[in-house]
């Protein structure tokens, strides 16, 4: 898409509805209940958590992602974010590549 093409707009409400797959997100979601519950016992705390990745699939009912670990994190996983629990959806720029 180039600079003279306009974005989707998504409709009012799914944040994420503009996104095309492929694209780097930040996704900030509401923890479910027991993911909430776990963070107080361990004292992290919060209700909310991003997930930062690569857009897979795009729909009403939520969005696939392909999280983008941080070097020596781990796999990457897919994650199904349902629209219930998605907040905040916006792209990001790709991770700049290091060199040395």
């Amino acid at each position: 898409m180039n600079s003279d093409t306009p974005r989707p707009v998504p409709p009012a409400g799914r944040p994420w509805r503009g996104l095309a797959p492929g694209t780097r997100v930040v996704v900030r979601r509401r923890l479910a209940a027991a993911e909430s519950a776990a963070a107080r016992a361990d004292r992290r705390g919060g209700v909310w958590t991003d997930v930062i990745g690569f857009v897979l699939t795009v729909s009403d009912d939520g969005l696939r992602v392909r999280t983008d670990p941080r070097p020596g994190r781990g796999e990457p996983q897919e994650l199904w974010i349902p629209a219930g629990l998605i907040t905040s959806a916006k792209p990001i720029p790709r991770r700049p590549e290091r060199h040395g």
